[in-house]
């Protein structure tokens, strides 16, 4: 069985259940910015940014669109910061976010947050989401000291794999949920197994390396990974796998690193 889960920020209102939803604040706002350079912003290019600390995706954000002689990063990042700060908190839960949060949580599985997202973000989108966060061990964020290098670094990733009440986590031992293509890179970089969620606009050429690929965190089946079953799965289950191999081999997933792009 799992012992630990991770979330990424896209996943849960950036973080778990979040990310969509505040991925589209993100689009929102560097969308109005780029018009007044008469430019779109596209999937191509904000597949480049997501996962990615907030000068990282600066940089790329206005080196990729040619405005780099107009607006700096971190002119970028002020002016991002000041149309973000009244959207964030409106941010909404990924549809089955609460549902499969509080299910591993009343199972006994240890989960976590790992976010790129610095303090004051990701208060901001998680203020009406207390309960969700109440059930995780502990939250790293972009801006931990450990976290020298953002995705596809597996750097966060570590570190939170560390913080677990019982001590480190083998790696093997974790599954992370992803949205960001960047972030399906880190926790492969990490050794750890990785879901990705991602925005249907995404093209379909980032899923490759993912474990498992699902349209909703609706559609995740828990049986799949070791983990106790829903109990409106208890009729259907078939059989799950762990590490390419079929339940009772003796592997077991031990944990849970949420990754907040996906559940916001």
């Amino acid at each position: 069985m799992v012992h630990g889960l991770m979330v990424y920020d896209g996943l849960c209102g950036s973080h778990f259940g979040h990310h969509r939803d505040t991925e589209k604040f993100y689009t929102q706002v560097q969308e109005i910015i780029l018009a007044r350079y008469n430019k779109t912003f596209d999937w191509s290019l904000k597949a480049k940014m997501m996962g990615k600390k907030a000068i990282e995706a600066a940089r790329v954000f206005v080196d990729e669109t040619g405005i780099s002689n107009s607006l700096n990063a971190e002119q970028f990042l002020e002016e991002r910061e000041e149309m973000l700060r009244n959207l964030f908190p409106t941010s909404e839960l990924m549809p089955g976010a609460i549902r499969l949060i509080r299910h591993l949580h009343q199972n006994g599985i240890p989960m976590c947050v790992a976010t790129g997202s610095h303090v004051r973000h990701f208060g901001l989108k998680t203020q009406r989401h207390g309960e969700m966060f109440s059930m995780m061990h502990h939250v790293v964020l972009g801006d931990d000291p450990e976290v020298k290098q953002g995705k596809p670094s597996p750097d966060i990733l570590l570190a939170a794999a560390k913080r677990f009440e019982s001590g480190p986590v083998d790696p093997q031992k974790i599954l992370v949920f992803e949205d960001a293509p960047s972030g399906v890179a880190a926790a492969k970089n990490a050794g750890m197994s990785v879901v990705m969620v991602p925005d249907p606009r995404l093209d379909s050429s980032h899923h490759n390396t993912a474990d498992q690929v699902i349209s909703s965190l609706l559609d995740f089946n828990p049986g799949n990974w070791g983990l106790p079953l829903f109990q409106n799965y208890l009729s259907k289950f078939q059989g799950g796998f762990w590490s390419g191999k079929k339940r009772g081999s003796g592997d077991q997933t031990i944990g849970f690193l949420f990754l907040p792009g996906h559940f916001f």
